[in-house]
């Protein structure tokens, strides 16, 4: 999954590739991926390292600059969202639109809870059920109905240890 995550930017633009960071300081450590469909991981974490690269410590690159980092951002979730709508699922490529946009949202504004969105967002990824959850995060700032979801999908410990693998590497 890691290779084909910088493989494939580095075949797209030279400029990628000179962000890459030197193999040996690559994290090669899946956050999100694991509570997903296996479908759907590695358009997943591609999406999840353009997210990194806009709001924390991406794993694979090191870009140099902040605009650099955004142009790297936005070509990840881009990229991502592509390997996704090739599985056929129209479905889970809404849900990470609206993921993308919720997460932009609450960094706009200053605010946490994130973490939860992409859990719950993962544990669900196309089959529905999360409308109620993310109003309320949207709205009212909590994300603890969308860490319910997530739990209930996938169970305690690959929530517990998404969450606390994100919190090490968002700023």
């Amino acid at each position: 999954m890691w290779d084909a995550i910088a493989e494939d930017a580095a075949a797209e633009s030279p400029l990628w590739g000179s962000c890459l960071r030197p193999d040996a300081e690559r994290q090669r450590v899946a956050v999100f991926s694991p509570l997903a469909p296996e479908r759907h991981r590695l358009g997943l974490e591609t999406i999840y390292e353009g997210y990194l690269a806009h709001y924390g410590r991406p794993r694979l690159f090191a870009p140099p600059d902040p605009d650099t980092a955004l142009l790297l951002g936005d070509y990840l979730y881009a990229h991502g969202l592509v390997r996704i709508a090739e599985t056929g699922d129209v479905s889970a490529v809404a849900d990470l639109a609206e993921l993308i946009s919720l997460c932009a949202q609450r960094r706009a504004e200053g605010c946490d809870g994130d973490g939860a969105a992409w859990a719950a967002t993962a544990a669900r990824l196309g089959a529905g059920g999360l409308e109620a959850a993310r109003d309320v995060l949207r709205l009212e700032g909590e994300g603890a109905p969308l860490e319910r979801v997530a739990r209930a999908a996938v169970g305690d410990g690959p929530v517990e240890a998404a969450l606390a693998a994100h919190a090490r590497l968002v700023e």
